[in-house]
């Protein structure tokens, strides 16, 4: 295991820090607080990829003009469940939130909600949004679309994105279950942090540029991909693949954004598509009012034997046994809220670029 120097911040730091270039770039106070809060979360949850280490990459879109600041988010088609949104190409992390908003309003009222997104942008953690469910007592679905990285099952070329899907359901005396994963054998971002660490990657995450499986995280950068969940058809990685597609439609193909090999890059430095099939990237939210279906302190007791039942489960050799899908994040929290969230140097040093490009101080 390779040694790698980090530099602990606390929350508050990364947060006013992230708010404040935010608010450089023109954004109103609340939006620039809202963005914020979403790298925020990821940072406190231990999804190191997408808190505050992708601040340079919204930070360089912003800077070339290509994200609207101040976007005029709209309903351009509506039911009294479902929607269609148009971002006006703003941060996603800004069109998201109000989008999620829209989706849960719709289900107090109707039972469901759910909302498309298109003409939008990166919108961070998928598991952002469904704790914002949780928040008002509903089932909440989270799932975006993203740049071209992940290779179709038995492909040797970047055609879908890692489109992530997120779910959760709360209980009663018990933590809620939170699951959020991207579609592919390994989040992008995995591949980035173990470039900046050094690191080799897990055999079945990626390929070459000709196609053969590779642990050389560069060689994923310098025209490979992702494999899709599962990796090979042995492993599923049909249904990994199957997943992605499902995410692509819901997000993007239902809202008119771009879709698979067309959707936008992330960053300046990935590859841009040769054509445009919609606008932006997509989102996909869904809100469930549980009275809708079953008495909610009903289905909340449930839930509490349900998670203690699978507690409970007998562990395999040498483990503690099973997790509840949201648990390795709500442990990263309640350590990081007392002890600071630990940055490697070159998220640091990428953070001090940006604090001498704005004269905003990060320390």
């Amino acid at each position: 295991m390779i040694s790698v120097e980090v530099k602990t911040f606390s929350i508050e730091t990364l947060r006013e820090f992230s708010t404040r270039v935010f608010l450089h770039f023109g954004l109103p106070k609340a939006d620039a607080a809202q963005a914020a809060d979403v790298l925020a979360s990821a940072d406190l949850r231990g999804i190191d990829s997408h808190g505050v280490a992708r601040l340079t990459s919204y930070f360089e879109l912003l800077s070339e003009g290509l994200i609207n600041p101040k976007p005029k988010i709209k309903i351009v088609r509506s039911t009294p469940s479902t929607a269609t949104v148009d971002g006006d190409n703003g941060l996603g992390l800004v069109v998201g939130p109000q989008a999620n908003e829209i989706a849960m309003d719709m289900a107090e009222k109707a039972g469901s909600g759910w909302v498309s997104i298109g003409n939008t942008n990166h919108f961070g953690i998928a598991g952002y949004y469904v704790l914002k469910a949780l928040e008002r007592d509903l089932i909440g679905w989270a799932m975006t679309n993203s740049t071209k990285l992940v290779t179709p099952l038995w492909g040797a070329e970047r055609m879908l994105g890692t489109n992530p899907i997120a779910i959760a359901f709360p209980a009663e005396e018990e933590p809620p279950i939170v699951i959020d994963m991207a579609t592919c054998a390994a989040a992008y971002g995995k591949i980035e942090m173990a470039r900046r660490r050094g690191e080799t990657i897990p055999q079945g995450w990626g390929i070459n540029s000709t196609g053969r499986g590779t642990t050389n995280p560069d060689d994923i950068v310098a025209g490979g991909a992702l494999l899709p969940l599962g990796s090979d058809r042995e492993r599923g990685g049909h249904k990994g693949y199957g997943l992605g597609i499902m995410v692509d439609v819901l997000s993007a193909v239902l809202s008119g954004a771009n879709w698979g090999p067309f959707t936008p890059p992330f960053a300046l430095r990935q590859e841009v598509p040769a054509r445009s099939v919609g606008k932006g990237i997509g989102h996909f939210f869904g809100a469930l009012r549980i009275d809708g279906f079953i008495d909610a302190a009903e289905f909340k007791r449930q839930m509490d034997d349900y998670i203690r039942t699978f507690r409970a489960t007998k562990p395999a050799p040498g483990t503690n046994g099973p997790l509840i899908p949201g648990d390795p994040e709500r442990e990263a929290e309640q350590v990081r809220r007392k002890k600071g969230v630990p940055l490697i140097i070159p998220v640091v040093e990428e953070l001090r670029a940006i604090s001498q490009k704005t004269g905003i101080p990060l320390e």
